[in-house]
């Protein structure tokens, strides 16, 4: 069955007549009027139904998959997926954010293990190789699809790792019911194509783009407390952040 929300077009705004359409159908998604899995109808329709040209809706619904709001599929129509996450770039977790957006993730425990540091993983942690770090691998996924891959290394000196149920608390939740106040983070940003293991763990295929993080975060007492390098699904997730002239 298809769905369409109320749209209406301002002739005579200076906001061309695509983005009045493409800007009320994402926020439809965005507050939940339209769901995952509603057929939007097609363009005909709609364009008769506005009285709006097929170009015009069609440039309307390719801004929505160039958002990875919809996707066109043969055979089936324009159909609505996931809203992509959007996340602030600032000193929180994956599973902060997620949970003060409104969504509920859900989290598999891949590896857990207690190593010597490689020398590279030292060098970020400041500590010296060979001392023991806690290695976490996850799995995060948000309404039953896998969004991130996540991997972080803990000094064991800082917390123990072993002692807490991550596939139910955060590692950042953890840290801060054990005293551990997070203050500062060195992050990077980045992509890359991901490798025949990352794309059967997100559900995708080898050579899929992946946005990547690695990101050191400090205590208020200085101490590098851990290191993280994850990896994200770009068609369901985003980086966000506010640029200020100086």
């Amino acid at each position: 069955m298809s769905s369409f929300p109320d749209v209406v077009v301002n002739r005579s705004s200076p906001v061309p007549l695509y983005h009045q359409v493409a800007e009320q159908l994402e926020r439809a998604i965005r507050d939940g009027e339209l769901l995952p899995g509603d057929r939007i109808a097609n363009e005909v329709v709609l364009a008769d139904r506005l009285g709006l040209s097929r170009p015009t809706l069609r440039q309307a619904i390719q801004s929505l998959v160039d958002q990875g709001l919809v996707v066109r599929k043969r055979g089936v129509g324009t159909l609505v997926v996931h809203a992509p996450i959007r996340r602030t770039v600032e000193l929180t977790s994956l599973n902060d954010d997620l949970l003060r957006a409104g969504r509920q993730p859900s989290t598999v425990v891949l590896d857990l293990q207690l190593q010597p540091a490689p020398d590279a993983i030292s060098e970020h942690l400041k500590i010296v190789a060979g001392t023991p770090v806690w290695r976490l691998d996850r799995l995060r996924r948000v309404a039953g699809r896998p969004l991130a891959v996540m991997r972080n290394y803990v000094p064991g000196q800082v917390a123990d790792l072993g002692a807490v149920d991550l596939s139910a608390t955060g590692l950042y939740e953890h840290f801060r019911s054990a005293g551990i106040h997070l203050r500062v983070a060195h992050q990077t940003i980045s992509a890359r194509k991901a490798d025949a293991e990352e794309a059967r763990l997100l559900e995708g295929t080898a050579g899929d783009p992946l946005l990547t993080m690695q990101r050191t975060s400090f205590d208020d007492q200085g101490r590098a407390v851990e290191f993280g390098t994850h990896l994200y699904r770009p068609d369901l997730y985003a980086f966000e952040t506010t640029l200020v002239d100086r």
